[in-house]
């Protein structure tokens, strides 16, 4: 029989805590879960680089009868992605007890610092456009994303020779994601079929010229008098996110933290007692970095 102690309570307490934070940030990613994510759960520090592997492209050679083959040395690529982030949200619960009597009291502290965390990430992560110059943007500053810059995007990730069988996005904010409901073609029963009745009806333009669109209130916009939003076209591969798990507090501190990690995220979460306050603090952490890929396989769409 196990004997309840409060070490293995405050342990149970930030279990608790840890299982409702990382479905909080999925839920509330956009970008985090369409790029290419590399997580592993060894302990690293701010500053630290990871080397991210991109295949090799190799040339398919033609071997006449009797004759032998052609040895290839592909350079296996290289990403270098600095974990330069340590991105962190905490609040202080006064009475720990009973919002672990309440489980949704628990979720409505919780909520708003891992809501903190996604958007951090999600900012970054569209701040690479300007990473993107293999390609030439399409579209202009200032005006309405049309069918023909649309298709002009998917035009230019298939001649960088982005997989058929590659999942492509086009990333945009609220202004441009209304502009595409709005394209005649496409927001209509009669002209798009189903698709056509559910941007019409239910406001979800879904897939469109092997697109999956989806919008973001971090897409950059630059410029005062003429603005430029900075929608985003890319493959998976053509973005990196990289986290990676944080050390425990030292033992005896007064610190007691848990991993949260699924699908390749990891948080951290460190619960300490703050006698300023007589509260338990609550620290949602994660330390990452993201970057560029494969250049090509992205494009920047202008409105």
């Amino acid at each position: 029989m196990s004997i309840i102690t409060s070490a293995n309570l405050a342990n149970a307490i930030v279990k608790l805590v840890a299982a409702d934070a990382l479905s909080a940030l999925v839920g509330n990613l956009v970008m985090g879960n369409l790029v290419n994510r590399d997580y592993e759960p060894v302990l690293a520090h701010s500053g630290d680089t990871v080397n991210v592997p991109i295949p090799p492209v190799l040339v398919a050679n033609n071997i006449a009868e009797g004759g032998t083959v052609t040895p290839q040395n592909p350079n296996l690529g290289n990403a270098q992605i600095v974990l330069n982030t340590h991105a962190e949200a905490s609040f202080q619960i006064p009475d720990v007890t009973k919002a672990l009597a309440y489980p949704e009291l628990l979720k409505t502290y919780m909520q708003p610092a891992v809501v903190a965390i996604a958007e951090r990430i999600e900012r970054d992560l569209l701040g690479l456009y300007g990473q993107f110059t293999a390609n030439t943007p399409v579209g202009a500053a200032s005006t309405p994303v049309t069918e023909a810059t649309i298709d002009a995007a998917e035009t230019t990730l298939f001649n960088a020779k982005v997989p058929p069988s590659a999942p492509k996005y086009l990333v945009v904010d609220s202004n441009t994601y209304s502009q595409i409901r709005q394209i005649p073609r496409f927001s209509e029963y009669y002209s798009s079929g189903e698709a056509g009745l559910k941007a019409l009806v239910e406001g979800n333009v879904g897939k469109m010229k092997d697109f999956f669109i989806f919008r973001s209130q971090f897409v950059q916009t630059t410029g005062t008098t003429t603005t430029n939003t900075h929608n985003l076209a890319f493959a998976r591969d053509a973005i990196g996110l990289v986290i990676r798990r944080l050390p425990q507090p030292l033992p005896g501190t007064g610190a007691v933290a848990e991993y949260a990690e699924l699908g390749n995220f990891g948080l951290r979460i460190v619960m300490s007692y703050q006698p300023n306050t007589l509260a338990q603090q609550f620290t949602v952490d994660v330390l990452y970095g993201c970057g560029v890929l494969r250049n090509t396989f992205g494009v920047q769409v202008n409105s």
